[in-house]
Parts: C-alpha cells; sequence; structure tokens
C-alpha cells in the first residue's frame, strides 16, 4: 500500500513544480548543485516520504509555491544517514547507494550514526551496543562501499561531544578511550578504501575552541583522514565555519609539522588579523599537507537563532530553532583550497527532536506543538527552512 502512494505523492510534487514554475515565473528552481556539468555532481538521495506526502498535501491545497519549494528542497543533494542497521543491512544500502550514484556519475556523502553512546542516550541515542559491534558495523560500511567513490561524514558528536563530557564515563576513562578506538578504527578501514575520503567531528565554532577541539581530533586521527567537518546540523554562518576549518586545519598543522604546542594556536575569537598574522609566521606547509575540511550549509541561510532573552533555562538554540531557512546549495567547488566542499549534512525537515527548552513541556513553547522525535519530517519546520532559504530556492522569493 505503500507504494501506490509515493508514487502519488510523487506525482502531485512533479506536477506541483511544474505549476509553480509558472506561478513563479520561472521553470526551474534556481541553481542547486554548482559541480553539475562540470566533474562529478552531488548525490540526491530518495527524499522522505513524508515530505512528498506534504508536497501532496499542498497542491491539493492549492499552495503551489510552497509545494514548488518542498519539492526543490528535497531535489538538492544531500547526505544519506546510516545508524542502528545490521551489518548485512547496512552493506547492502551502502552498496546500493554508491552502485546508484555511479550511474548518475555523482559523489554519494554517507553520515555514518552508529558510535555507541550516541548523543549521550539523548534525542539521538542509540547505535551499537559495544566496540567489537561497531567495529564490525564499519567492515560492513567498506564491504559496501568497495572501490567505488563515496565521501564520508564519521559520527557526528563522537569527538565534540565524548562520553566524559556528559558524565556518562567512569573514573578510569573507559568510555571515552573506547570512543577514541572506535572512531580510530573507522578512519584506518575507510580512508584507505581506493574512492573514499573521511572526515571527523569538530561540532561547530559555538561550542569547541579551536585548541580543545584539535587535541581531539589528532587522537582520532585526522592526520589518517581526508580531514573534518563543522556545522553538521547546526546553524552557523558559512564565513564562520569556513574560518573556524582554517583555525583548526593551521593548528593541527603547526601541532603535528612545527613541532608546536595547541595552546599557542588563535582560536575563533581571537582577532582575525592577529589570527592571520600568526598563521602567515608559523604554518609553512603547503595545504595538500593540511587536513581539509567540509562544511553543513542545510539550515545556515539565516545564521543561529538568538532566544529570547531570560525566557527559557534551557533555550536549546541547537533544537529545532525558529524561522531558519536553507543555506547556500552544496558544492564541490568552494574556491578554498583547504575547504574540500560545502554540502548538506543534516537533511533539512527532519526534526531535532522534542524540543523543551526547560519547561515542563510537552510543547515546544517556541512553536506551540510537541515536535516530531528526532529524524521525523517536521513540516512546519520544512516549510520554514524552504520559505527563508538564501539564497532563495527560487529567484523570484
Amino acid at each position: 500500500m505503500r507504494r501506490p502512494l509515493r508514487r502519488r505523492a510523487a506525482s502531485a510534487a512533479i506536477a506541483a513544480l511544474a505549476l509553480s514554475g509558472l506561478l513563479l515565473g520561472t521553470a526551474q528552481p534556481a541553481a542547486a548543485d554548482a559541480d553539475h556539468g562540470r566533474g562529478p555532481a552531488l548525490y540526491t538521495p530518495d527524499p522522505n516520504p513524508d515530505a512528498l506526502r506534504q508536497i501532496a498535501g499542498l497542491a491539493k491545497q492549492g499552495q503551489y509555491r510552497d509545494a514548488a519549494r518542498i519539492t526543490a528542497m528535497i531535489a538538492t543533494p544531500q547526505a544519506v544517514w546510516f545508524g542502528d542497521q545490521s551489518p548485512a543491512e547496512v552493506e547492502k544500502l551502502a552498496r546500493d547507494v554508491v552502485k546508484d550514484a555511479d550511474r548518475r556519475d555523482a559523489l554519494p556523502v554517507f553520515a555514518l550514526y552508529n558510535i555507541p553512546g550516541r548523543d549521550c542516550s539523548n534525542y539521538s541515542a542509540g547505535g551499537a551496543a559495544n566496540t567489537a559491534e561497531y567495529q564490525a558495523w564499519i567492515d560492513a560500511v567498506a564491504r559496501g562501499i568497495g572501490t567505488r567513490d563515496a565521501l564520508v561524514v564519521l559520527e557526528p558528536d563522537a569527538l565534540a561531544l565524548l562520553p566524559a563530557d556528559c558524565g556518562q564515563d567512569d573514573a578510569q576513562g573507559t568510555k571515552t578511550a573506547a570512543r577514541y578506538t572506535e572512531v580510530n578504527y573507522a578512519v584506518d578501514h575507510l580512508e584507505p578504501l581506493p574512492g573514499t575520503r573521511v572526515y571527523l567531528d569538530t561540532g561547530h565554532p559555538g561550542w569547541h575552541s579551536v585548541n580543545a577541539i584539535v587535541p581531539r581530533l589528532i587522537k582520532g586521527g585526522v592526520t589518517h583522514a581526508s580531514g573534518f567537518y563543522t556545522n553538521a546540523s547546526n546553524y552557523l554562518t558559512d564565513d564562520a565555519n569556513s574560518w573556524y576549518g582554517k583555525l583548526i586545519s593551521s593548528c593541527v598543522a603547526y601541532v603535528r609539522n612545527e613541532d608546536g604546542d595547541v595552546a599557542d594556536c588563535p582560536n575563533q575569537w581571537t582577532p582575525r588579523a592577529d589570527a592571520q598574522a600568526w598563521i602567515d609566521a608559523n604554518v609553512h606547509v603547503p595545504a595538500s599537507r593540511m587536513p581539509h575540511f567540509v562544511t553543513d550549509s542545510s539550515r545556515n541561510g539565516r545564521g543561529p537563532w538568538t532566544p529570547p532573552a531570560g525566557k527559557y533555562s534551557d533555550p536549546q538554540d541547537w533544537c529545532n530553532p525558529p524561522d531558519r531557512g536553507l543555506g547556500a546549495r552544496p558544492t564541490l567547488r568552494t574556491g578554498d583550497p583547504l575547504q574540500d566542499a560545502r554540502l548538506w549534512i543534516k537533511t533539512p525537515g527532519e526534526s531535532d527532536g522534542l524540543c523543551l527548552r526547560g519547561t515542563a513541556g510537552p510543547e515546544d513553547p517556541e512553536r506551540g506543538t510537541v515536535d516530531p522525535k528526532a529524524g521525523d519530517w517536521f513540516p512546519q519546520q520544512a516549510l520554514e527552512l524552504a520559505r527563508y532559504a538564501n539564497p532563495p530556492l527560487f529567484p523570484t522569493d
């Protein structure tokens, strides 16, 4: 019964896009992938079925402009998330995606999200039961990818949110040590694949300082990976993310190649002119020998949300903030020798979880509704992201 519904929803989405093109004065949305026609494009996975249902509902109500916006949003390249599947399941899924991407001459982005103790057992709790189970899962992903191309965003929050950070570790640091073992294992078994590039977690520039995250990256194996990523599922601006990436890359190079002390590195709060002068004076290796980075622009078109002053004991500014917009479209051509890509890592339109902002709930007090659980489609937020996209999804928006 689900398949006919999906076909009907997809047909309605296509019809809505075509009709809204007439209404908006253009038959095409704004360019979603700046790489198309100039080498491999980024891969667009099948959308969340609830996104298609929302498009069909909007079209049925005559809201063609919004239906077209959601259609353009889900037609934009974005990451494929894997987590919680069995090794056999994830191997098949990964193989199916890389084969499909190969047929399209596209590069798939995998967000692997199955680390033990994931999300400190909060909204996105789950993951493998132990290190051995996780390693078997990574082996399965590696078999699925094989020799085909893939870009891997490895375990969001794995390094930015260690077990020791949330009171889940013992006095000996057993779980945190296991976390580093697991991340290194994934790097050592995925990065050597012929077409795979692996990037490690840094959180975002509003969270850890450069001086705090660089030791975690080095301990996590960043020097054996292609690099790192920032802003996954968050809202910091492209400028803030690119600068943070440059500072982290420069600090790793300084520590590893110049035998420097991480405490000497400037961080994201250092005046930029001073930080750039420090880089020029202390980092002497070419960009090709420095760790590269990718960023997430899926929801940063209007930057981060500023909660009302004093209103909430825990504003949760990262959790389904209101009136945010899609950011710049994904691309492999950033113009920055250190930045390999700008991506949509977080699937825009999927909820961050049940956001209570320090209240008793169950409603999100900023929205007056009960937010869907993490990973479920959130129609209200999807519409906001599409309507407030910056740059806009359609030239006439």
